[in-house]
């Protein structure tokens, strides 16, 4: 996943507070249960060195109700200038992360954001079709739109015979017409903030006409047999449906990367392995996609100094940081995607970066 829109967050001299907790309120007493949860956090900040103006911006967000159905986590990031970083994801956390210190702690929301996509869900039937772009897996409509001809325009001509016939004919080119401007809407937003996956829903032959439509696309589509805007089972059965589309398209994706990774490797071509040798590699200037096994690398700390040239942001380190939140903010600031895996992707290294291939390693 791209973190450009994280860049000014490491312009901030800090010190930071991080905190990644879940807060939904699903469960019995979910708004005491969220409450105690953000004022353990609190107390943590504080007890780690965290002033009482800072303490008080992020706790005060990590309680403001999301208006999202559980399960909902939410990362906050704040300094003595204020919250600089405020974002929601679609999952389960069930160990907070509570850090006072010298750099942005971001790998545990990392670590269940990179498991989220951008993607466009088109629902189609004959009357047209609703397409609609989701960030952060279904949290955020980024843009939603109707196209096709008015509900009941089927029922304005009756009869047999002729009549019946032409109706006909007159439907099936309706049909069409709304299936290119379906096309053209599901075109349009997916060129629009990135979108990774589309995903099509809908009346069997309406789905048809859309996908017989499609160029080839640059990104991933699945195709749900669901029938009617109105699907089988309702929102919920539709989101359940949607949200597995997304795992499938996740799963291949970190597969796909992790595959990448054992070939360049194999050929010790454009590929960089291991905490010193990634950082170099950002030196250099060569990172494209970072790969990071987040618990490993928090364990472990960089000292920033045997790395000249390194660019971390804004901040007065220490001697040494931790590795994770060092080569989280590396690419950040040098525009690198960054996906976090397990262990036993890479191989038993904690990190790994498949490098630009218009660079090689000096």
């Amino acid at each position: 996943m791209r973190l450009d829109d994280l860049r000014t967050l490491y312009d901030d001299p800090g010190p930071f507070a991080s905190c990644y907790l879940e807060v939904s309120r699903d469960q019995e007493a979910g708004d005491r249960v969220v409450e105690l949860a953000v004022r353990t956090a609190g107390d943590d900040l504080a007890g780690q060195g965290a002033p009482g103006p800072v303490v008080d911006a992020v706790c005060s967000t990590l309680s403001r109700g999301t208006g999202q159905p559980a399960p909902i986590s939410r990362c906050v990031v704040a300094s003595a200038r204020g919250v600089l970083h405020d974002a929601l994801v679609r999952a389960r956390h069930a160990h907070p992360v509570v850090r006072w210190g010298p750099l942005p702690d971001l790998a545990g929301w990392l670590t269940d954001a990179s498991r989220s996509v951008r993607f466009v869900l088109a629902l189609v039937d004959h009357e047209g079709a609703d397409v609609a772009s989701y960030a952060a897996d279904g949290i955020d409509v980024v843009q939603d739109r109707s196209v096709g001809a008015p509900a009941g325009w089927e029922h304005k001509v009756r009869g047999g015979g002729w009549s019946h016939l032409n109706w006909q004919r007159s439907a099936e080119t309706v049909w069409r017409e709304n299936a290119t401007e379906a096309v053209a809407e599901i075109e349009r937003q997916l060129g629009i903030g990135g979108p990774t996956l589309l995903v099509i829903a809908g009346d069997e032959r309406s789905r048809g006409m859309v996908t017989e439509r499609l160029p080839r696309l640059a990104v991933d589509a699945v195709v749900l047999d669901r029938a009617g805007r109105a699907v089988d089972g309702g929102d919920d059965a539709l989101a359940a449906d949607v949200e597995e589309a997304v795992r499938g398209h996740v799963v291949e994706r970190h597969l796909g990367l992790l595959h990448e990774l054992r070939e360049r490797s194999g050929r010790g071509h454009a590929v960089a392995l291991g905490v010193p040798e990634v950082t170099d590699a950002f030196v250099r200037g060569q990172v494209a996609h970072l790969l990071l096994d987040a618990d490993d690398t928090h364990g472990r700390e960089l000292r920033p100094a045997d790395h000249p040239g390194l660019v971390l942001g804004g901040a007065d380190l220490p001697e040494t940081v931790p590795a994770d939140q060092a080569l989280i903010a590396a690419s950040v600031l040098s525009g690198a995607e960054v996906d976090v895996v397990g262990p036993a992707g890479l191989s038993g290294e904690p990190a790994a970066a498949l490098l630009r291939w218009d660079q090689e390693p000096t």
